[in-house]
């Protein structure tokens, strides 16, 4: 628990997505975000709202803990379409690295994704999405955030 303390307040976000994916594209649409995070039930969860100003789009993510077994389960909520994404990726820290897995679809076609977060210091992150379509042996980083602390 406590993972995502570090994510707590305001940040500014460099946004890179790759316009096609897992389609060997290497055209990438960057944008900006604004994002801001609080941590709830002692730790347990973490909330952020995200908004992209040029695209006039938002979305929620709800981070919760599980101390039974260690894991965090993140949750993605679209602001175009406000209904909780399933499933979850799940997964924990270890050191200044997250690694989070689910199985889910693009395009209808089955993929294993991965988020990644790298905390690099106290007001520097970033977060990684990733897709597999080989069972791990390879994976395409789809989009990108790489964070700064806003004031």
């Amino acid at each position: 628990m406590n993972d995502f303390d570090f994510f707590e307040g305001a940040w500014h976000s460099r946004q890179r997505k790759l316009t096609k994916r897992l389609a060997g594209s290497d055209d990438w649409e960057e944008f900006p975000g604004y994002t801001v995070a609080t941590r709830h039930l002692g730790g347990n969860a973490s909330v952020d709202e995200v908004t992209f100003p040029t695209k006039g789009i938002s979305g929620l993510t709800v981070r919760l803990f599980d101390p039974a077994t260690g894991l965090w389960s993140i949750y993605w909520v679209s602001g175009a379409d406000p209904v909780l994404g399933l499933p979850p990726t799940v997964g924990r820290f270890d050191g200044d690295r997250g690694a989070f897995f689910c199985d889910d679809r693009h395009e209808g076609a089955p993929v294993r994704c991965r988020f990644l977060w790298l905390k690099a210091g106290r007001d520097r992150c970033r977060w990684e999405q990733a897709f597999s379509v080989d069972g791990e042996r390879t994976w395409e980083t789809n989009w990108t955030a790489d964070f700064t602390r806003a004031g």
